[in-house]
């Protein structure tokens, strides 16, 4: 594991060629009104009404990882000067560039997605909505408190859960899925097998969510190629049964982000073209509390990969370990505290159990901003 080193300024010799990898993220966030956005001339993330001016620069060589922060017109000089402004260049670019994924839909950001889970073990749920009346009811709430996109899952993800096959997955999901494509949202469908993501979209699902990054299922690269609708890809190390096993990393920021980028590329070379692919960081997901803190704290690390962010940490088990140990029907307070952290970080699709809530706090939070 690679010590961190933090530099108060940029200076000469930081960058070594073919020895560092560099990365970027912006900060000083500010989240602008829209009758003011036009009138702020620092850079926009994409897709938001952010604007930011600075940016943190993070060097990963073989012995540490080195972090400095400053002006983007500062940072490009010492790029220059070190030999790495075509890298930083393209990050910034991708920091900025239009996100082209839920055009159909992308209005607002962010948007939210209510989650269906259909498994009779589910973390949050336990079974509640695992009756297919049950569970398409619950869409139906969802949708009216304000829901932009119902995920329906039908395999529990929880730490130690166990795997079921595709043909009960099938059975639980497809019902409420051709229901639920009747009510007027996207619909996306939570899975890691390629039969289940066939069906599903056959049925009408539009979306494919799959907390493996299309990697559980020798086929689901191939099928997702073939079915042409958006792909979640997802960070997670090891498998829901072991996931929790002491989960390593070196920095967990900048491993979820070449991972990220590296299952972008596959998916490009398979046919996935970048305008269909999200990304999610993997909150809870083979990730100790101290590595899920890093990871929000560097959210915004992953505008760098030049797709929306899809961020999941509703009710998960963090909020407790940073609390008071509170049970996951007590979680609602910390989950909206990450959903408006998210917010200010530009993530663009928040995955959600308590859609009204969420919506609520967002809508006041922008309220907020509208008379800045």
């Amino acid at each position: 594991m690679r010590t961190v080193e933090i530099e108060a300024a940029p200076r000469r010799g930081l960058f070594s060629p073919g020895n560092t990898v560099l990365y970027a993220r912006p900060i000083n966030l500010n989240m602008v009104s829209r009758s003011r956005v036009d009138k702020i001339h620092s850079p926009m993330l994409a897709d938001n009404l952010i604007r930011f001016d600075s940016i943190e620069i993070l060097l990963r060589n073989d012995r540490s990882i080195i972090t400095f922060r400053t002006t983007i017109d500062i940072a490009r000089e010492w790029a220059l000067a070190d030999g790495c402004l075509e890298e930083l260049d393209e990050l910034v670019l991708n920091m900025t560039a239009r996100r082209k994924a839920f055009s159909a839909i992308q209005k607002n950001c962010p948007l939210l997605m209510g989650v269906v889970n259909t498994a009779p073990d589910s973390f949050y749920d336990g079974g509640r909505h695992s009756n297919h009346k049950a569970a398409i009811s619950h869409a139906h709430a969802l949708i009216a408190a304000g829901a932009n996109i119902i995920d329906v899952g039908g395999e529990s993800s929880r730490p130690g859960s166990i795997e079921i096959s595709a043909q009960e997955e099938i059975d639980r999901v497809i019902p409420v899925v051709e229901k639920v494509v009747g009510f007027g949202i996207p619909v996306s469908i939570d899975t890691k097998k390629s039969e289940v993501m066939e069906v599903a979209v056959s049925t009408g699902a539009s979306i494919i969510n799959d907390i493996s990054a299309l990697t559980a299922d020798p086929k689901s690269l191939m099928i997702a190629s073939k079915l042409d609708v958006p792909v979640i890809l997802m960070h997670m190390q090891g498998r829901p049964g072991n996931m929790q096993d002491n989960p390593l990393y070196d920095f967990a920021p900048l491993d979820i982000f070449d991972y990220l980028k590296w299952r972008i590329s596959i998916c490009g070379k398979a046919g996935i073209s970048l305008d269909k692919i999200l990304v999610d960081p993997g909150i809870g997901f083979g990730k100790d509390t101290e590595h899920n803190r890093s990871i929000l704290n560097r959210l915004s690390l992953f505008h760098g990969l030049r797709v929306p962010i899809v961020l999941g940490a509703s009710r998960k088990s963090m909020i407790a370990n940073l609390s008071c140990g509170e049970p996951v029907e007590e979680r609602l307070p910390g989950s909206l505290a990450i959903a408006l952290w998210a917010l200010g970080q530009g993530v663009q699709v928040l995955r959600v159990h308590d859609v009204a809530e969420t919506r609520q706090a967002i809508k006041i939070y922008q309220a907020m901003v509208d008379d800045i």
